[in-house]
């Protein structure tokens, strides 16, 4: 999967489930979205399971920090990284 795909992936999750229901139709890939207030707490928690239900990762704990869920840019990067790490296909 590519750098594109996953981030168009993340991109419509956060726009659909996350978003809209702020009233934020619209944002920018590197825009922040902890700063903007689309994710919150309980988003990160959801933004999670979409992560480890679409894309067969697994999230530890240790990786629950706001950097991994600021931009679309940093989740997108952040699950290639563990694409790569669990040895699913990344290209």
């Amino acid at each position: 999967m590519t750098e594109t795909e996953v981030n168009e992936q993340i991109r419509e999750f956060v726009l659909e489930s996350l978003a809209r229901r702020e009233g934020i139709m619209n944002f920018a890939d590197g825009d922040s979205l902890l700063e903007n207030g689309v994710i919150t707490s309980i988003g990160i928690y959801r933004l999670v399971m979409f992560f480890e239900e679409n894309f067969h990762i697994h999230v530890p704990d240790d990786d629950l920090v706001p950097d991994h869920f600021r931009t679309i840019t940093h989740m997108g990067r952040y699950v290639r990284d563990r694409m790569i790490v669990t040895g699913r296909p990344t290209a």
